[in-house]
């Protein structure tokens, strides 16, 4: 068991305060968005035996079992993090596994280079993720029915965006989501600017249900994304919820802080509140236009203590144990790779005790307690 040393990402768009206090340390002022636990070349965490990526790289089926290496190669398959969000990141989808491997495969063969700002795909995997708050946790998930989103629209009251609402009304609810987005990504910039801006007076001066996407506006004021999330749900998690994104679910975290699990991908297609690139072609290949209410997840306890966030994903399985003081030990061995996070009180992994923000990595089929009073999270890979 090795405890681990991460990296926190400095994301614009992160809190400046959230992780510092989470961890008991010091603001720098600098924001502090994402801190990695896992073997991601971009952010590996560290231990006293080495990086975690090189010590997986020279004795996998040790650190991570036979099975894991079996299902998934010879490489950590998921990535978690702590997520501190003080302003919007972008509107965003992510690819499926095969739309991943074609797409990567297809910018390969193109000799695209893999930091290219025009470049897609970064990697050939899926990346499923799950966002668990660990304060109140605000965000967009999911297409609204067409037609509760052209009622949010035409209550703005903005006569550029009536043809939006026209065509919300007009066609079946899929045809109407994929012909409304489309001509919001692709209308002329200067005009889309000055209707964004508009909306924005007026979702300030409705309040209620527009206040969120005023909020959006006054970060990017002439993004079309402010007025395509509006064809999305606006989601507020209570500590302890959880929210499951599959492949094509277009969302946008607004606030707050949490702990997230994903398959270990970089793949991301933006629809909008982003300077970065936006394919808009692949985009509409990858975005899966059903309404649908938001998979907010509680967690289901067993006999043991562990509640669990069910999810459809093999690569990675998130739980969590909240164990009063003289509760009897949670056995946790296993035969598959896990990370233990402490978010609150003083538990104790084996014989390491974890003040809140420190973690540790238990290789496969190594026997682990865990003790003491807390609340622990526990990320691994599904039986």
């Amino acid at each position: 068991m090795d405890r681990l040393v991460n990296t926190v990402r400095p994301y614009a768009w992160g809190s400046t305060t959230a992780i510092p206090e989470l961890l008991g340390t010091a603001p720098t002022g600098e924001p502090q968005a994402e801190m990695w636990m896992g073997a991601h070349p971009g952010a590996p965490s560290r231990t006293e035996r080495g990086p975690l990526h090189e010590l997986i790289d020279a004795d996998p089926v040790r650190e991570l079992g036979e099975r894991t290496v079996e299902r998934f190669g010879p490489h950590l398959p998921f990535l978690f993090k702590i997520l501190a969000a003080a302003a919007p990141l972008s509107l965003q989808v992510h690819p499926d596994l095969d739309q991943a491997r074609a797409g990567f495969a297809a910018e390969e063969a193109a000799g695209i280079p893999i930091d290219a700002p025009h470049r897609t795909y970064k990697d050939a995997n899926h990346k499923p993720e799950l966002i668990c708050a660990l304060t109140p946790f605000e965000g967009f998930c999911g297409f609204r029915a067409p037609a509760d989103a052209a009622d949010l629209i035409a209550a703005l009251g903005v006569d550029s965006l009536k043809p939006y609402v026209d065509l919300l009304h007009a066609h079946p609810e899929e045809a109407a989501l994929r012909e409304v987005l489309t001509a919001l990504l692709t209308a002329d910039p200067e005009e889309m600017a000055h209707t964004v801006a508009e909306a924005t007076a007026a979702a300030d001066r409705l309040g209620g249900a527009h206040a969120p996407y005023a909020r959006l506006a006054h970060h990017y004021p002439s993004d079309p994304g402010v007025v395509a999330a509006m064809l999305l749900h606006h989601v507020r998690l209570k500590p302890g919820e959880a929210l499951y994104l599959g492949a094509g679910v277009p969302h946008a975290y607004l606030d707050g802080l949490g702990v997230e699990i994903m398959a270990n991908s970089d793949n991301v297609l933006r629809c909008g509140l982003t300077p970065k690139h936006v394919d808009v072609p692949e985009l509409l290949e990858v975005v899966r236009f059903d309404p649908a209410d938001p998979a907010v997840l509680r967690p289901e306890a067993s006999p043991s203590g562990e509640e669990v966030y069910e999810t459809p994903t093999d690569e990675f399985r998130l739980s969590r144990f909240v164990r009063a003081e003289g509760a009897a030990p949670n056995d946790l061995t296993a035969p598959t790779p896990q990370i233990l996070l402490a978010v609150a009180g003083r538990p104790t992994a084996g014989d390491l005790p974890l003040a809140p923000g420190e973690s540790v990595f238990v290789p496969a089929g190594e026997r682990i307690q865990l003790t003491g009073a807390g609340t622990v999270f526990r990320a691994t890979v599904a039986a």
